[in-house]
């Protein structure tokens, strides 16, 4: 089996269809790495070890029968705990949602399992996935697998890590602030926020419903930009639950379609400054875009001072009133990071109907602000946070060192409802991995997807953590 446990997608459905490995071998050797890491990593909620083998049974008749067989078949994924699957348990980190257990499956995971995919758990998330630390009172904190000292970010920090240490081959996050790239970034794996709509969120905790729908959406996170394209892939198409939900065609691009676009390398006054490594990462991201081809030159984009601040009116003060009133007579029962949240989301007071209707109004004009700006330079190169991985209990929502100052290089896009997505391409000086992001524009998420394969080739194979299993 010389593709476990950090093989690809498609390395993985090769061997299966070779017969080389059963998918019975490929789960088990899956499960026994949890059962060696889960002490470490705390990465999973849940663990379905016997649905997963029994899949993996159905898997293997079906390859001995000849019969034919999806783009993901015996492929072992996970999926973050805020997401529906019929029977698992979806407590997205809270006590108030210990009981949940869904009927049905979300679409996005009836698409997983319709291509063959087996399901082995899902994995853990901050409460109500409203921090950028994964830890809670349900079951803990997360580590991350190249230093088990640091966080594996969130707030969907347990898939993260997860894939980053060979427990599951890929899977799915969700990301309103940064949610997927950030933690892709600190566990140095890939991870793409899409554009809102091109995979339904229809199923996911919290829901994505009313005017600020396009904060919030799911994506897929693993080690490669094939897989993560090959998820992608999977799970895109319409379904009547998602309100942002649109028939948009998958497309391709080869060479020829990318030499000589231009990228631009994002300059702002407004996003802050990056560690020197951090920026160091990105140059040689853009480095080797040049050397590929590319017409990569700096770019300034202004307006983004605005987007972070209508960002975090809805992200904070909006989100932050729903969930106070949903969780009224329950306080006590709540994680020390959310109530954290809540003092700063909520400090404003209440928001008045005609703020409301102008801050929509606002995102819409600024988003087109920012597509004319973008017109001829449609993929922009920044950091995906100011910094690598910080240690457990350093992330916070205080002002100067917090979340809010951090991470805005990702925050913005969840205001505009752009596309990105995270690649490693570097590590820090303590061996903590860097990615650059890579930001499209609205529908042009596969041309995302190929300017970062463009730099996770030029930047070589893609390097495990040093992790032991004993």
């Amino acid at each position: 089996m010389s593709c476990l446990p950090y093989g690809t997608l498609a390395e993985i459905a090769q061997e299966i269809r070779s017969k080389s490995v059963s998918p019975v071998e490929i789960v088990e050797v899956h499960l026994k790495r949890i059962e060696a890491l889960q002490p470490k990593l705390n990465a999973f909620v849940h663990l379905d070890s016997e649905g997963a083998r029994e899949q993996a049974r159905a898997a293997e008749n079906r390859v001995l029968s000849g019969a034919q067989i999806g783009a993901l078949h015996s492929v072992p994924v996970s999926i973050k705990s805020c997401i529906d699957v019929a029977g698992w348990p979806c407590p997205a980190g809270s006590v108030l949602r210990m009981g949940y257990i869904p009927r049905q499956d979300a679409p996005l995971v009836e698409r997983l399992k319709a291509a063959g995919a087996i399901l082995l758990g899902n994995t853990n998330t901050p409460e109500f996935l409203m921090a950028y630390e994964t830890n809670n009172l349900t079951h803990g904190k997360t580590s991350n697998p190249w230093n088990l000292a640091y966080s594996a970010g969130g707030s969907s920090g347990g898939e993260a890590g997860a894939i980053a240490a060979g427990c599951s081959a890929g899977g799915v996050g969700s990301d309103g602030g940064g949610s997927i790239r950030v933690p892709a970034h600190f566990c140095g794996i890939c991870g793409l926020k899409p554009t809102p709509g091109r995979i339904p969120a229809t199923g996911h905790f919290p829901p994505g419903t009313g005017a600020f729908s396009w904060i919030g959406v799911v994506g897929p996170m693993a080690r490669t930009i094939a897989d993560v394209r090959l998820l992608f892939e999977v799970m895109a198409g319409p379904d009547p639950g998602d309100a942002l939900s649109a028939p948009v065609p998958l497309r391709s691009y080869t060479e020829e379609d990318l030499r000589g676009m231009r990228i631009g390398i994002l300059e702002s006054d407004t996003l802050g400054v990056a560690t020197p490594e951090t920026r160091a990462a990105v140059e040689q991201a853009a480095s080797s875009l040049c050397a590929l081809g590319f017409n990569v030159e700096p770019f300034r984009l202004e307006g983004l001072d605005r987007a972070l601040d209508l960002w975090w009116f809805f992200f904070g003060r909006v989100i932050g009133n729903l969930i106070r009133d949903s969780i009224a007579g329950q306080e006590q029962q709540i994680s020390p990071m959310l109530r954290e949240y809540l003092s700063h989301a909520n400090s404003g007071g209440p928001i008045a109907l005609e703020a409301f209707i102008k801050a929509c109004a606002d995102r819409d004009f600024l988003r087109a602000e920012i597509l004319r700006q973008m017109q001829d330079t449609p993929v922009l190169l920044s950091p995906v946070s100011a910094s690598p991985a910080f240690r457990h209990g350093e992330g916070n929502y205080l002002p100067g060192t917090g979340y809010r100052d951090t991470m805005p290089f990702s925050q913005w896009l969840n205001l505009t409802g752009f596309p990105s997505a995270s690649v490693p391409v570097a590590h820090s000086k303590d061996g903590l991995p860097i990615g650059a992001q890579i930001i499209g524009r609205p529908f042009e998420d596969e041309l995302v997807l190929a300017v970062a394969e463009a730099i996770e080739q030029a930047r070589g194979p893609w390097q495990p953590p040093p992790l032991q299993t004993s």
